[in-house]
């Protein structure tokens, strides 16, 4: 499944609503680490269509949705399961620290 860009109007339908767990990436255009980190969420992406639906939110178009997460810095990352928020973290992280917080 290709990554979906999340705004305020889908968030509901899609991260809360979803029927598997979401990856959130919190990112801007100008962070030199989200763009560390987003070519790795596009890899989990594609390899876990199955069990994982991931999404962007760039937070200078959507500033409600950073707000209403507290984010303060990016890359954030947040991981929902059944519409609730079960984990999370800040800044560039490996792949395999992303793989951790989704199966904590």
């Amino acid at each position: 499944m290709a990554v979906i860009t999340i705004t305020k109007e889908n968030f509901d339908k899609e991260v809360l609503q979803a029927d598997k767990t979401v990856l959130l990436d919190f990112w801007a255009s100008w962070c030199g680490p989200c763009k560390m980190v987003s070519p790795i969420i596009d890899e989990i992406a594609a390899e876990n269509t199955d069990s994982l639906k991931v999404g962007k939110v760039n937070i200078d178009d959507q500033p409600f949705l950073a707000d209403r997460f507290s984010v303060m810095s990016i890359p954030t990352l947040l991981v929902f399961e059944n519409g609730k928020l079960k984990n999370s973290t800040v800044g560039a992280v490996p792949k395999k620290n992303i793989l951790e917080l989704l199966h904590k």
